[in-house]
């Protein structure tokens, strides 16, 4: 008695999702580099070793252009011509470029120095305590300064008056958001993406901090001009705003 076995043919199965996973896949390995050096961040890291300041001054002063964007459009904040790219924009990218970057790599190179090597609890427990009661005050005392500046200010009197008026909600919030921060770069990343990590820190927070200041400031403004904010009609109208 004989058996004869039928050749199989093997067809390769369609993946779930298809075409999506593989472009979903792609993306991936180029935003991360996957096996190899040729991702976005990968490329990024290379240059932020290699040019450390430059690097750190082009993300900076493209992170703050974008929080100034993002947070207008949260809060409506259109300037005079209707739209949310006000004057103001290029002024926070200038700030961005040309001051945070320069300070924080200036401040976090201290850090990272005065601490390089200790990686006991004591000492992680130390850097968050200089970082938080030094570090964060000097950066928050420029930022405010230079908001003060941006947003008019051209008096010696009308700076300070802002800078405290400021700095002790900055500082609540620096509070909240440093230390947290900094033990998750302690613990997960290389010391040199700690500045541009901090950087992305910075921009949710002053997001959403500028979002809400600018809320507040249009309902101050819309309670000044029209009582409640509201016409006869029972909408709210629009009035003017300064393209600062």
């Amino acid at each position: 008695m004989s058996v004869k076995f039928e050749k199989e043919t093997v067809r390769d199965m369609p993946t779930p999702g298809g075409r999506k996973h593989e472009i979903a896949h792609e993306i991936g390995e180029r935003l991360t580099g996957g096996d190899t050096a040729a991702g976005y961040l990968a490329a990024y890291l290379q240059q932020l070793q290699k040019n450390p300041l430059r690097t750190k001054m082009l993300t900076s002063g493209t992170l703050a252009a974008a929080q100034e964007v993002l947070a207008s459009w949260i809060a409506h904040d259109r300037s005079k011509h209707g739209h949310y790219l006000s004057a103001r924009v290029p002024k926070m990218a200038i700030y961005g470029a040309f001051i945070s970057a320069p300070l924080g790599h200036v401040l976090i190179s201290i850090l990272q120095k005065l601490f390089a090597g200790r990686t006991s609890l004591k000492a992680k427990i130390l850097q968050i305590l200089v970082s938080n009661l030094i570090v964060s005050p000097i950066q928050n005392s420029i930022y405010l300064v230079s908001m003060a500046i941006i947003a008019g200010a051209r008096t010696f009197h009308q700076v300070r008056a802002t800078v405290r008026a400021g700095f002790m909600p900055v500082m609540k919030v620096s509070w909240i958001t440093s230390p947290l921060a900094l033990a998750f770069a302690q613990k997960f990343l290389p010391e040199h993406t700690w500045v541009p990590f901090f950087n992305i820190v910075a921009f949710v927070v002053g997001t959403y901090v500028n979002a809400h200041t600018k809320k507040k400031r249009l309902a101050a403004l819309r309670k000044k001009h029209y009582g409640d904010g509201r016409s006869q009609s029972g909408r709210t109208d629009e009035y003017s705003r300064r393209d600062y």
